[in-house]
């Protein structure tokens, strides 16, 4: 299940840092449920929002992950990203309302591409610790998080 994603996290990283265009072929919007997970497939082409996939061309390739936890009740805060977010929903599940009242929900074991250029605010409605291996594929000098003033 990871050579997926770590073939997503290779793909990024050539094309951010090549000078070919804009916009590569990665796995396609529709997952695949294995053992319980969903992951992307090979040919992904857009974001959770349906936006195409297109990564900086400005600025050398920089890949960053972290797991994120967000407790019951917290939220995320409104933020946007200005470039593509792998996201991994490890435990728990999450609700993502995006800007034009669109509401998502989460669980564990679902891959996503996050929308870019998008508001969002995630909040943890259940019981248990929301975890998440959140990969940004940017470019030296652009943040991968805008929060809202």
């Amino acid at each position: 299940m990871c050579v997926v994603s770590l073939a997503l996290i290779a793909m990024a990283v050539t094309a951010c840092g090549s000078d070919e265009p804009a916009g590569v072929s990665v796995p396609s919007q529709e997952a695949v449920a294995t053992g319980g997970s969903r992951m992307l497939l090979e040919g992904q082409r857009l974001t959770v929002l349906d936006q195409p996939l297109r990564y900086p061309t400005k600025g050398k390739a920089q890949i960053s992950s972290s797991i994120i936890v967000i407790e019951p009740g917290q939220e995320t805060g409104w933020a946007k990203n200005p470039t593509p977010m792998y996201v991994y929903v490890l435990e728990g599940a999450l609700t993502v309302e995006y800007d034009g009242g669109i509401v998502k929900e989460y669980r564990a074991g679902t891959a996503l591409l996050e929308a870019v250029g998008t508001w969002r605010n995630g909040t943890n409605t259940g019981t248990e610790p929301v975890r998440m291996l959140v990969v940004s594929m940017g470019a030296k000098g652009v943040k991968n998080t805008i929060e809202r003033p």
